[in-house]
This record gives C-alpha cells, sequence and structure tokens, in this order.
C-alpha cells in the first residue's frame, strides 16, 4: 500500500485549514474565507480509495470545525457526502480534463456549506442569514472552483518530483539471443 498520497492529502488538510484560520487575507479582501477541503475531497475521491476519502472526511470536518465557530463534528458528514458518490463514479469522471476539476470543485464547494447549513438547522442552530451568506456563498463557489485544478496540479508534481515509481522492465531483453534450429 502507498502511504505517501494519504498523508500528503492528511497534511494538506491540515494546513488548509490552519491557514484559513491563521491567514485573514481573504476574509478581508472578499469579505468570505475560501474552504479548501471540498477541493481536497475531489482530489481524494479521484485519485485514493475509499479509506483516505473517509480519513480525510473525518479529519478535516474535525479540524475544521476545531477551528471555526461549528458544533463539532458537523462538516464530517458533507465533506463525505461529497465524496463518496464521486468516488463511485470516479471511473466515468475525465478527472485529467481542467474543466471537469473547475466544475466539481464548484459543486462541492458550494454543496458542503449547504449541507452543513442544513445540518445546523436540523440540530437546532440558528444560523445568520442574509445577503452576506449569499455573497459568502459565491466567493466559496469561486474560489473552490478555482482551487480545484491548482491541487490537482500540485499533488501531481508532488508525485512526480516524490514519489515512488515502479520500474517496469519488459520480459523479453533485447540483447538476449534466440537460437532456432537442431542441435
Amino acid at each position: 500500500m502507498k502511504l505517501f498520497q494519504p498523508i500528503s492529502i492528511l497534511v494538506a488538510a491540515f494546513l488548509a485549514v490552519f491557514t484559513e484560520a491563521v491567514i485573514p487575507v481573504p476574509r478581508h479582501l472578499f469579505g468570505a474565507q475560501v474552504d479548501l477541503l471540498p477541493a481536497l475531497m475531489i482530489y481524494a475521491a479521484l485519485n485514493t480509495d475509499i479509506v483516505t476519502v473517509a480519513l480525510l472526511a473525518v479529519a478535516g470536518g474535525m479540524w475544521f470545525d476545531t477551528l471555526s465557530a461549528n458544533p463539532l463534528g458537523v462538516s464530517i458528514l458533507p465533506l463525505f457526502a461529497v465524496g463518496f458518490p464521486i468516488y463511485l463514479q470516479r471511473d466515468l469522471i475525465l478527472r485529467e480534463l481542467s474543466f471537469a476539476q473547475l466544475v466539481l470543485g464548484a459543486m462541492a464547494s458550494a454543496l458542503v456549506p449547504a449541507l452543513t447549513i442544513l445540518l445546523l438547522l436540523t440540530g437546532g442552530q440558528q444560523p445568520l442569514f442574509g445577503w452576506g451568506l449569499l455573497w459568502q456563498w459565491i466567493v466559496m463557489i469561486v474560489g473552490g472552483a478555482l482551487a480545484t485544478p491548482i491541487i490537482f496540479a500540485l499533488f501531481d508534481w508532488c508525485e512526480h518530483a516524490l514519489g515512488y515509481r515502479l520500474r517496469t522492465e519488459p520480459s523479453f531483453r533485447p540483447d538476449r539471443e534466440i537460437r532456432r534450429g537442431k542441435k
């Protein structure tokens, strides 16, 4: 089992959540913070196994909820609800196409906050609604859509630069001499 890719995805999720909490520049510029976990979930669902998708949903959701005003654990189900169907249909998705990555990133960045708000309302919480929420949702959708192809390119570069690739040798050596005929 290759452990480089799952570990690098979990480290990237931790760093993404931490930088979202510490660096306030996007929040001050756009009035909303871009969430990178849905874009990471798209990458994990298309390129790894179901265990990595579940680990990203649980660990990323817990890290995100720890550093936000959300109740602890409310982001786990929306992240997994986005990643699991994409994991099931990943053979049908053109994962190398930047446009497909952009569209999937936009859909995931739209669904995760919407499902989180739905879970908050179901749990009796009262999130703030207004035109500001719509603006924040639009910024999150656009930011997540733009971040998804960048995340794919970054992980492809890391896999190429640092990952272990098996060297395939053909069973037939070209310098081997084949003798035919009777002896």
